[in-house]
């Protein structure tokens, strides 16, 4: 499978946990300028920016891949992006590490507020 299409399949996995979650999916792939936010959700007055990492057959934990530079990005995207969409909630940053089982099946692990220092 691709880089992109594990990606996809990552993003599709999230979206349903939040759905799962009484979250209504607000974008996908939200473009920001340069910046791309991977799955935006809002839950009320809560409005959420989930970036997924995803891997596919690799000894490395994808929660191990947000490094300080990226958590940066996310969180200017995820402020900017807030700024014109979200008037009248609270924004929260998220992040989700995707991995596949021996059937192909995602696993999604969800970490809420991290990208806060």
């Amino acid at each position: 499978m691709s880089k992109m299409l594990t990606g996809r399949v990552a993003e599709d996995a999230v979206e349903r946990w939040l759905v799962a979650r009484g979250f209504r999916i607000v974008a996908r792939n939200a473009r920001i300028g340069r910046l791309e936010l991977d799955v935006v959700a809002r839950r009320g007055a809560l409005f959420v920016v989930c970036e997924v990492r995803a891997r596919r057959g690799t000894l490395v934990d994808p929660a191990y891949t947000f490094d300080a530079a990226k958590r940066e990005r996310v969180r200017r995207g995820a402020l900017s992006y807030w700024a014109e969409h979200g008037r009248g909630t609270q924004l929260r940053i998220d992040a989700a590490a995707v991995t596949f089982d021996a059937s192909g099946a995602a696993q999604v692990r969800y970490y809420e507020n991290v990208f806060c220092d």
